[in-house]
């Protein structure tokens, strides 16, 4: 069982707690340097893109190394980008929350497995389920919410097995997605 080690006033610094979390298949770890060659493959895939509801990358690699060193070195306060390593150590993807809300206590969640050989293993479930626990237990949040494409059944069953349940359709970016939310009372009972 955690412990809520996540103070929040207004006196505080409002940093976020850094992140090393390990479920049954996976560890949810602070973002490296070593992790940004990952990353621009991911991003330039046409397919990862179009499950992200986003256009595949164009910029360079040099200018994408910057601005994910920048973005790792002025850390936000509202938002965490994590990275997940299989228990052996294979960076598989990306995870984070955003929006984060302290007075309402709630935060969205994002994930992209962007290595397709895991793909329908049971590593999104954990990484799901790894994440929430620590956004209940220490973070303190009441409730988690996302958007997922209205199309894409595979990625809503897998957000059902961790808790979620549609709340209702949302149109965005000329897209349909179904915003799922979960809360902490349902999700630890």
């Amino acid at each position: 069982m955690f412990k809520k080690v996540f103070p929040w006033s207004r006196d505080d610094q409002k940093e976020l707690p850094k992140v090393d979390e390990k479920g049954d298949k996976v560890h949810i770890r602070e973002k490296r340097i070593e992790d940004i060659p990952d990353e621009y493959a991911w991003r330039v895939d046409s397919e990862l893109s179009r499950l992200d509801a986003t256009r595949p990358l164009t910029m360079s690699y040099e200018d994408f190394l910057r601005y994910s060193e920048e973005e790792m070195q002025f850390a936000s306060y509202r938002s965490k980008r994590l990275a997940v390593d299989t228990l052996d150590g294979v960076h598989i993807g990306n995870v984070m929350y955003y929006d984060l809300n302290m007075s309402k206590k709630e935060s969205e969640l994002g994930i992209m497995i962007g290595n397709k050989e895991y793909w329908g293993l049971g590593y999104g479930t954990d990484i799901v389920n790894t994440l929430l626990r620590y956004l209940f237990e220490v973070v303190g949040l009441e409730k988690v919410y996302l958007h997922t494409l209205a199309w894409n059944y595979r990625a809503q069953a897998s957000f059902r097995k961790s808790g979620f349940r549609s709340v209702r359709s949302v149109r965005r970016g000329g897209q349909d997605f179904i915003l799922m939310e979960t809360k902490r009372s349902d999700w630890l009972s």
